[in-house]
């Protein structure tokens, strides 16, 4: 009778808890409190937003809320389990994502293992309760396709269904189609510098070229219609955007946190130099836009991870065979008795406890984590003091006033940079950084009346010096200041 529990079945549910485990993390991205906010009105109002609610820089403006499925089921998987579902759910979406990258990587269990986690680990500075997790779950699964799709064309036609759920849930869908055009154009080259023949291809190119005009024809299918064509495009040549907000920016190497990318980025070199293997044209030309687009902007670095890691494993495996099949799936496995059988259900159990007591632990601290990473105890004063507005406050608080405080107090600005444009972003900059004179005359003109912030914020130097403001509250996190003309209850 065949095994229940080999050794391989063992090591593959150990890499699956692992990778969700690891996934498994704190709720901290600023803009997860707006995310909640507006799924909650979508299902009040039977509605999706069209222009701005929350600011008063922007109120009226028009908005195109690319996330807004997205928006209700994080509102929704928050109203029914709280944080802890929200952790598990984008946690398995997460884990999920990378064991899709596992079934891609060649050479058998092991060696697809530790190229699945040490993709997982080079991504892992994007991982969060966001909606750009449905996306890196979608590219990954869209890879998953086109790369079966060789042995069975067919299942290209799963592309177009899930582009339309895409294209409602975020705007990185143009990732998916940018994937499908990659191999498009790389079964081209491959055909014309003879690795393969045109006979070969012929039947999944038509059905591709085929699925990707599909693909385009859903695209309108959302509430935003056509706009979402070109909408991508407004974020990425935003250079506002890439100058303020970090996973905007280039990948800073010095932190440690992108040193995994780092390295597998110099594996495919050394491995490109060492294996025996010879890269197809596909391969390099996926290789060469994922690396150009993970080095211009670290939001980046999963898609990188995604396509690298699988073809990293291709080569290593192939030169592994070279030399004698140092990690061949073929070596004969051990006899399945009992007590192998008994060592590998302990093994399994055991990290089944440790992922369930650090996901336990993820979800005790999450209050804790909260207060911490967000002005809670500044909000609560500005509350029950009644603060006069405008309120001029930090980007990356922005969406947790929204939380808070909506619809008492309009924003100054939040985490929806597309919404704000590179003209407000500038503004922002210029106040927050004190970085020119007009920074004055900016919160005049806008007849700012209390300013929230951090403590150590630039703007929060000069107000202390200032005697037409007065600090009326602050903490080891937060700072606010009114204009001096008004009373507050201390």
């Amino acid at each position: 009778m065949t095994s229940l529990l080999t050794t391989r079945r063992a090591f593959v549910a150990v890499v699956a808890i692992g990778l969700f485990t690891m996934a498994a993390r704190n709720v901290t991205d600023p803009d997860v409190w707006w995310h909640l906010r507006t799924g909650q009105l979508i299902l009040q109002n039977h509605a999706v937003f069209h222009t701005d609610p929350y600011s008063f820089t922007k109120l009226g403006q028009p908005w195109v809320n690319h996330e807004w499925l997205s928006d209700v089921l994080i509102f929704s998987i928050y109203r029914l389990a709280g944080w802890g579902g929200l952790i598990v759910t984008f946690a398995a979406i997460t884990s999920a994502a990378f064991m899709l990258v596992f079934l891609r990587c060649e050479g058998g269990p092991y060696l697809a293992g530790a190229f699945a986690v040490w993709a997982a680990t080079a991504s892992a500075p994007a991982w969060g309760v966001r909606p750009q997790t449905f996306s890196l779950f979608l590219a990954s699964l869209f890879l998953f396709l086109l790369e079966r799709s060789y042995a069975r064309p067919r299942v290209l036609w799963y592309t177009v269904p899930l582009m339309l759920i895409w294209v409602n849930l975020h705007a990185g869908f143009a990732v998916g189609i940018a994937f499908m055009a990659l191999f498009l154009a790389g079964d081209v080259l491959d055909i014309a510098l003879g690795f393969g023949e045109w006979s070969q291809f012929q039947g999944r190119l038509r059905k591709l070229s085929i699925a990707i005009v599909g693909c385009l024809a859903v695209v309108p299918l959302n509430p935003y219609g056509m706009r979402m064509y070109w909408y991508p495009l407004k974020t990425v040549y935003s250079k506002s955007i890439e100058g303020y907000i970090s996973e905007w920016s280039s990948p800073n190497f010095h932190q440690s946190m992108y040193l995994p990318a780092l390295l597998l980025l110099l594996a495919i070199l050394v491995a490109a130099a060492l294996s025996p293997l010879r890269l197809r044209p596909r391969d390099v030309l996926l290789l060469s836009v994922t690396t150009w687009a993970a080095l211009h902007s670290a939001r980046h670095v999963p898609l990188f991870a995604l396509v690298a890691a699988p073809i990293l494993g291709k080569m290593v495996y192939a030169w592994s065979r070279e030399k004698r099949n140092l990690f061949d799936s073929g070596i004969k496995a051990p006899p399945q008795n009992s007590g192998r059988q008994l060592v590998n259900g302990i093994v399994v159990a055991a990290f089944l406890v440790f992922g369930a007591f650090r996901v336990g632990h993820v979800l005790n601290a999450q209050s804790d984590v909260e207060k911490r990473s967000f002005p809670f105890s500044a909000v609560s004063f500005l509350q029950e003091n009644r603060l006069p507005g405008p309120l001029f406050n930090s980007y990356n608080w922005g969406g947790y006033l929204i939380w808070r405080l909506y619809p008492e107090y309009p924003v100054y600005i939040d985490g929806r940079a597309d919404l704000y444009g590179d003209g407000l972003l500038d503004q922002f900059a210029s106040i927050y950084q004190i970085s020119n004179s007009s920074w004055r005359a900016s919160l005049d003109g806008l007849a700012i009346r209390t300013v929230l912030v951090p403590s150590d914020a630039p703007i929060a130097s000069a107000l202390r010096l200032s005697p037409d403001w007065k600090q009326v509250y602050e903490d080891r996190q937060a700072v606010i200041f009114c204009e001096t003309n008004h009373q507050v209850n201390q």
